[in-house]
């Protein structure tokens, strides 16, 4: 065992002991209120939103003053037609339409009529959730992810609820949570991840999978959950509306007594409650009351992985955790659910015990590998792009370049641009610029087979094509600095 060992890795100033009621990545991230960033057209409509973001500011200062008050009047800053408006600026133009086949450009062509008549149908009680669209979409594994298309009203209501609702649980909610929350992003999440690994003693890595997390989320417990905070029983009865108002798929609607249709714009906040009180709050308790060594905590969504320096204690945990979940209709998926031996000692250790190299874990698009630094020789993690994600994009983009092989290549370039500029953005983390270069060599490869394709005179020489790809793809580059650089400088 490696739990009496001292680790070599950097302290981090002013880092409370990790039994401390506040984790490593707690103390990383700060929390607020996501700053609006929507472009107002004129000055009654700037009023309107700022009247908006007043009253979520007083929403939000009680829910910080008292953290057990219950809020019993809320439907009033969810039905302002101000309120309506905001969402349904925020959501997306070009989004397909639910059942209702309704879009954004036409239900803006009238907006104000159509909003304050939603707002009267709120407030009398007579709004009714239409169910929602089922679509498949396929993931990297080749399997099916079921998606939820909600209706448009629908949608600009749980975007109003969901805003008013944030700002109540962003006070309630722990810092290591970080997915679908305002003001957090992935790579906060990695990060957390990142320095949690480094700087404390973690030895042994549980990466967890719940088997169908969004299908398996129990309405009559999700209810409950929301009523330690929402005592406003319209409120609660709108929340109720969307889980009861079923999925329509192949012309025929189901209802469904479990699960939160995944794409829905209240859903990840839905989720989030969820976990909060089955999960957060929990492993909270039991790292103080029942760990012997460190123990740290990043959750995105449903993606969490834990770190513990004593392999027993990580034993222990995963036993009493299915136990917990199996009481709230949740079940760690047996195959993906996995503890692994991982940290500065694993190498080492694996080596003497004739076990080969530490096992890899992946989070959030990326490989973690036990690694040395070239430099000192000293331990860190190299993250990498999940092998099966980049050839899985690449495999889109040959798709679409089959799609678009007659377009112009100003056109196709300016999308190949996008493209590769994303994909860097994203994965552009120190260490993993290998990976970065092979993705954009391969888009290079594949839109030169597009081309010579379309050409009469045979392939297009490489001489041409080295010209169009320094002129349209984005050079691979390392965009996002260490992650204990970007965490020294936040905390």
């Amino acid at each position: 065992m490696n739990d009496h060992r001292k680790s070599d890795r950097p302290e981090i100033p002013g880092k409370s002991p990790n039994k401390a009621e506040r984790s490593v990545a707690e103390e990383m991230e700060g929390r607020g209120l996501a700053k609006g960033n929507l472009q107002e057209q004129n000055a009654s409509r700037t009023q309107r939103r700022s009247d908006v973001l007043s009253a979520l500011e007083r929403v939000r200062q009680a829910a910080l003053k008292d953290r057990k008050t219950k809020f019993t009047a809320l439907l009033h800053h969810i039905d302002d037609p101000g309120m309506l408006e905001t969402a349904y600026l925020a959501l997306k133009r070009e989004a397909a339409p639910g059942v209702d086949g309704e879009t954004w450009r036409h239900y803006g062509q009238a907006l104000e009529g159509n909003l304050q008549d939603l707002s009267e149908r709120l407030k009398r009680g007579a709004y009714r959730a239409k169910p929602v669209r089922r679509v498949y979409i396929p993931k990297a594994d080749g399997r099916q992810r079921p998606l939820g298309v909600t209706a448009l009203e629908d949608k600009i209501v749980q975007r109003a609820t969901v805003a008013v609702l944030n700002a109540i649980y962003e006070t309630d909610f722990v810092g290591f949570s970080y997915g679908f929350r305002p003001g957090r992003k992935q790579h906060q999440a990695l990060d957390a991840l990142y320095v949690g690994l480094l700087t404390r003693k973690v030895n042994w890595v549980l990466d967890l999978d719940i088997r169908g997390f969004f299908d398996a989320i129990d309405h009559g417990w999700l209810v409950k959950f929301i009523e330690h905070r929402i005592a406003d029983r319209r409120v609660v009865r709108l929340i109720q509306k969307w889980l009861n108002a079923g999925v329509l798929e192949d012309g025929k609607r189901m209802l469904v007594q479990e699960g939160t249709p995944q794409g829905g714009s209240a859903s990840p906040l839905l989720a989030n409650v969820y976990l909060h009180y089955v999960f957060d709050l929990w492993v909270q308790t039991w790292r103080k009351k029942r760990a012997h060594g460190d123990v740290i905590v990043v959750r995105f969504a449903d993606d969490i992985v834990l770190g513990f320096q004593s392999e027993m204690d990580a034993k222990r945990f995963r036993g009493e955790l299915e136990e917990r979940f199996r009481k709230f209709k949740l079940e760690l998926h047996p195959d993906k659910t996995r503890l692994i031996e991982f940290g500065p000692f694993a190498a080492d250790d694996r080596r003497r015990r004739g076990e080969g190299k530490p096992e890899t874990f992946d989070f959030l698009g990326f490989t973690h590998i036990c690694a040395k630094k070239r430099s000192n020789g000293r331990f860190t993690v190299l993250r990498q792009t999940i092998r099966k994600r980049l050839q899985a994009k690449l495999s889109e983009v040959k798709t679409e370049l089959r799609r678009r092989m007659h377009d112009p290549i100003p056109e196709q370039g300016t999308w190949l641009r996008s493209v590769v500029a994303g994909h860097i953005r994203y994965y552009g983390v120190p260490m993993n610029s290998h990976a970065l270069f092979t993705f954009r060599f391969q888009v290079g490869r594949l839109w030169h087979r597009a081309l010579s394709r379309r050409s009469q005179n045979g392939r297009v020489l490489w001489a041409r094509m080295y010209r169009l790809i320094d002129r349209w793809l984005p050079l691979a580059r390392v965009c996002h600095p260490y992650p204990l650089r970007r965490l020294g400088v936040i905390t």
